[in-house]
C-alpha cells in the first residue's frame, strides 16, 4: 500500500494531439514515489483528472513489481545456497572420480617418454 505522504505530484504540460487545449493546459502528470524513487508520467487523456488516477495505477503496479522483483532475488539467492551445500549422490561422487581417473591416464599417454640410453 501506498501513502499520500510518499507521493510527490506534478503537473506538467502535455504533447500529442488535442490542440490548443494541450498546449495551454497542464494536463500530464508526474507522479514520483520518495522511498522507492520510481517516477511514473501520465498523459493518456486530456484530462488532468483521469491522468492522475491513471498514473497512480501505474505507480502502484511499478511499486509492486519493484517488490516481486526483490523478492525473487532474495529467493532465488536462497535456492543457490541450498543448491551448493547439499550432499551429492554417492553414484555421482564415483562416476566423477572415474571420469578423473580416464583423464588422468589420457594425459599420462601424451607425456613424452624419457630416452635415456645407458
Amino acid at each position: 500500500m501506498i501513502r499520500e505522504e510518499d507521493i510527490q505530484e506534478i503537473f506538467v504540460r502535455s504533447s500529442g494531439p488535442g490542440g490548443q487545449n494541450v498546449n495551454k493546459v497542464s494536463t500530464a502528470v508526474m507522479l514520483l514515489h520518495i522511498p522507492t524513487g520510481l517516477r511514473v508520467k501520465c498523459r493518456q487523456t486530456r484530462s488532468q483528472y483521469q491522468n492522475r488516477v491513471l498514473a497512480r495505477e501505474l505507480l502502484l503496479q511499478a511499486v509492486e513489481r519493484q517488490a516481486s522483483d526483490v523478492k525473487k532475488k532474495a529467493q532465488s539467492a536462497r535456492e543457490l545456497i541450498r543448491r551448493r551445500n547439499r550432499l551429492k549422490p554417492r553414484a555421482l561422487k564415483v562416476k566423477i572420480l572415474e571420469n578423473k581417473k580416464k583423464h588422468s591416464a589420457k594425459k599420462a599417454a601424451r607425456r613424452a617418454v624419457s630416452s635415456r640410453q645407458e
